[in-house]
Order: structure tokens, then sequence, then C-alpha cells
């Protein structure tokens, strides 16, 4: 009997962080940062499971020990994409896999409901999502380290750059409008594709603007792009942290 396909959310986490070293581990909310992302996407209604993917044995067995699911990776991952390829390529049941950032706490199940929607929908050959979301502040338009995505009339990925794209030449863009859209480091992918797309060498473009994404549009892949109202908030540094209990206890308090 062939077994059901699966949609699932594979979410890379590292002990190691220069800014944040154990980040996924931090427990002041009572309970470690990687539970809080495992719980948000588990509010999903598209994803059938949630896995952790890590290298470090503290990661896996807190996982394990709050009744998530993990699965051990090489130390040798070059990337997150990487962690995530190699867990796809162990769970042949998988039709989507969703690339869920294990630094962010807060993302809402609506938005991977969404990636996921959108490769449900999109036809066969379109093998990737993303999203992002508009951005009317010019400090953040011009934010190198904010990358930014271009979309065709179909609603596919045209270019990403940390530069801000598009270029308004004439400046007809009047104040308090969207200046552009920011790109957001969720992804979700056909299986098949995925375990592909880890083993393509980097390409040019990719090593020009450091944005892995690139590769797959520049060997010709195309990439579907949905907008959503507002971007889940990572965890880099320790304020970034500190930030993030106080609204939790805040919501906690006011449950």
């Amino acid at each position: 009997m062939a077994r059901k396909s699966e949609i699932i959310a594979v979410v890379p986490a590292r002990f190691g962080s220069t800014r944040l070293p154990g980040k996924p581990l931090l427990s002041e909310t009572g309970r470690p940062l990687i539970r809080h992302v495992v719980d948000s996407a588990r509010k999903s209604k598209r994803l059938d499971r949630v896995i952790v993917a890590t290298d470090d044995r503290r990661i896996f067995d807190a996982v394990l020990g709050f009744g998530g699911e993990a699965m051990m990776t090489r130390a040798d991952c070059a990337s997150g994409t990487d962690r995530v390829a190699e867990v796809a390529a162990g769970v042949p049941e998988a039709s989507i896999v969703v690339n869920v950032q294990g630094d962010e706490p807060e993302i809402e199940a609506d938005s991977i409901d969404l990636l996921v929607d959108l490769l449900l929908e999109a036809a066969a050959e379109i093998p990737m999502a993303t999203l992002a979301t508009p951005i009317t502040d010019p400090e953040v338009f011009h934010d190198t380290s904010c990358v930014k995505v271009v979309i065709s009339t179909a609603g596919t990925a045209l270019y990403f750059s940390r530069s801000p794209i598009p270029h308004d030449r004439d400046g007809s863009i009047a104040q308090g409008r969207t200046l552009g859209l920011l790109h957001l480091g969720v992804y979700a992918y056909r299986r098949d594709f995925l375990t592909r797309y880890a083993k393509i060498p980097p390409t040019r473009l990719e090593g020009l603007e450091k944005l892995e994404q690139l590769r797959a549009l520049e060997t010709g892949a195309a990439i579907k792009v949905g907008v959503v109202d507002r971007a889940a908030v990572g965890i880099d540094t320790p304020d970034d942290y500190k930030r993030f209990v106080e609204r939790f206890r805040a919501s906690e308090q006011s449950a």
C-alpha cells in the first residue's frame, strides 16, 4: 500500500551562534526557544509533521523531552537548507517540505499555510515558494542586511538583492507608500526538487549577493512569492531575546 503523501516542516537548529550561543535552548520563558518555534508551527492547518533538524545532542534531547520530533544530521552541513534537505531525503512520504527558521518563535501559522497553499495551487513546474512583506520604511529599504525581492505579474520572483530594488529613478513613489518587498526567509519546496537543489554547487550571483535563493533562479527554477502583512521577528541577539521574553510574558498575563 502506498504511503500517504505528507506535508512536513523542518526546523534547522544549531547550538553555535556568534551573537547568541546556545540560542535554541534559551529558556527564560520556562521553555526552550526551539519549543516556541515548534509550538507555533504546530498550529498550522496544513502541516502533518514538524521535525527539528540538528547536529547537537543537547537540542535533540530537549526536543524529545517536550514531546517533539527531531532528527540528527551531519555536523558538516554548510547551511540550514542542507540540513533540511538531509531530513527530507529520509522522509520519502513527504511531498512538500517547509523550511521554518529555528529562531522565529512567533512565526504565524497562517503564513505557513499560505506558503504551502502557494505550492499546492501552483503549476507542477514551480518547485519552490517563499514569502515577502511590503516595505514602507526607507531605512529598511536601504539596509543591506534586509533582503528585497521583486516579483512578476504572475507572482514569481524576478530577483532578490540586498540592494534597494526596484530603483525609483524618477522619485515617483510618494512618502509612506510601499517602496518594495522585504523577503522573509521561510521556504516551501517540492521534496524531489529540494533534494536535487541542495546538491547544486553555489552559483555566481549567489556568491556575489550571499543569497542562497539566487541559486534557484540562476539555474532556471521559478519561485512563487506570497505577500503577508508583517514579518515574524527573528531572534539574533540577546536584546532580541529579551524583547521576545517580555512579549511572551505580557501575552501570558493577558490570556
